[in-house]
């Protein structure tokens, strides 16, 4: 049964998409001087603001806290001086970046002298969707920024009090330049109704991206007018192939479940190749029982932990799932193919990585495993948009329509064709 939204939230996220709208064209239009400047004063203002950031921070964290929110939620949501120091340094990245605006991409004279172009445009108006990640907001709107675009901003109750002082520091910043604030907007206040409305703001909104949960993300693609990219659910896969030197698998496996657990490029399923099983689970585990990571296996494993270390049953439908925690289920499989197969049943299309020094093994992983990311021999935690070069990213796209992977400065970008002549007219 669906609830009827109220004329309040109807009329307020209404009047906020559609200033977006109106200001995006201010933004379209600056200079990436004026731009880099705008992204300047927001740096600068989340250093000079630390202290009251952390302190709606931890508003937040007490609130989740009396809601018995999971620790691994919890450190998505919490904010510490390096976090936010490291956010600014993120949005200095940014400013370093070639701005995506105006280049061409497809050029060519034809034969009666017209010349044309497909040249990069903004999209117009974002809207983003997203849950106890206050680092998002910023990201997402520096991006939203150098692209040209303006951006509206769905944060959710978990991080509230972090995202309404964010939001307003951003504007604060960006009107300092003189671009109109109305180009960074929240609806937070609205709630859960207000996300509604963003999705049906089809005469607003250009494009929508949600960051979240699986459950988030299949509401937003099955219930939005506006157009959508789908990003990622992380259930990562990792592959030790028969040939991987023992401490670089360790060492892979380790950062790559426990670096930080509670993110989408982390660890969720081992596969090891049998042959591999004596001479490299031992170690694995031993580092994985050190870490206090839960290991869910079939009973086969148990002979290769070390003593202490119990092995909860794994189940079909724990293969599926995105864990966000120090949990991970473990599997021996007897060749690539094998490999391959089980990643092709349980993927979300995130990121898969083998472990080998087998070159042919490499290439057949490579070539045939279909994921936004695909790594040999490195942590799967390096899916992300600033250790790929693109600064700040907007989210991982799991889909294969005109965003795959990180989604950088040129994700946010769309396409129009120029034509330029001298009275042409088609015979």
């Amino acid at each position: 049964m669906t609830t009827e939204i109220s004329p309040r939230v109807t009329r307020g996220v209404t009047r906020i998409v559609a200033a977006a709208k109106e200001s995006a064209s201010s933004i379209a239009q600056a200079s990436t001087q004026v731009k880099n400047d705008a992204l300047a004063a927001i740096a600068d203002s989340l250093e000079a603001n630390v202290d009251d950031i952390l302190a709606a921070n931890a508003e937040d964290i007490e609130t989740a806290r009396k809601r018995e929110t999971p620790d691994s939620l919890i450190d998505r949501l919490t904010l510490t001086e390096e976090r936010v120091r490291g956010i600014a340094g993120a949005v200095r990245e940014v400013i370093g970046l070639p701005d995506p605006v105006g280049v061409i991409r497809h050029g060519q004279t034809m034969p009666n002298g017209m010349r044309v172009s497909q040249e990069a445009v903004p999209v117009g108006v974002v809207g983003t969707i997203y849950e106890a990640r206050p680092n998002v907001t910023v990201d997402i709107a520096s991006l939203a920024l150098k692209s040209g675009n303006a951006v509206v901003l769905r944060g959710g109750s978990a991080a509230r009090s972090s995202n309404t002082l964010l939001i307003s520091l951003l504007r604060r910043a960006v009107a300092s330049v003189g671009l109109p604030e109305e180009i960074v907007s929240g609806i937070d206040e609205f709630g859960r109704d207000g996300t509604v409305v963003l999705m049906q703001a089809r005469d607003h909104v250009d494009l929508l991206i949600p960051r979240g949960g699986a459950e988030l993300i299949a509401r937003v693609v099955h219930e939005s007018l506006v157009p959508v990219i789908e990003t990622g659910v992380g259930n990562v896969h990792m592959f030790i192939d028969q040939s991987a030197p023992v401490r670089m698998a360790t060492d892979l496996v380790l950062n790559s479940k426990t670096h930080r657990p509670s993110v989408c490029n982390a660890l969720e399923n081992l596969l090891v190749h049998e042959k591999a099983a004596k001479r490299v689970l031992p170690k694995i585990l031993g580092a994985l029982h050190e870490a206090g990571v839960v290991v869910r296996a079939d009973k086969e494993i148990e002979s290769y932990a070390p003593e202490g270390m119990r092995i909860r049953r794994v189940t079909r439908r724990d293969w599926a799932k995105e864990y966000l925690d120090l949990e991970l289920a473990v599997r021996l499989v007897s060749s690539v193919d094998e490999a391959i197969e089980h990643i092709h049943a349980y993927t979300s299309g995130h990121t898969e990585v083998i472990v080998t020094n087998d070159l042919a093994n490499a290439e057949t992983f490579v070539q045939a495993v279909d994921a936004a990311a695909v790594g040999v021999n490195v942590s799967t935690r390096f899916t992300d948009g600033g250790q790929l070069g693109l600064g700040a990213e907007v989210g991982i796209s799991t889909q294969k329509l005109h965003a795959r992977g990180p989604m950088g400065l040129e994700a946010l970008t769309t396409t129009k064709w120029v034509m330029r002549g001298n009275g042409q007219i088609r015979t």
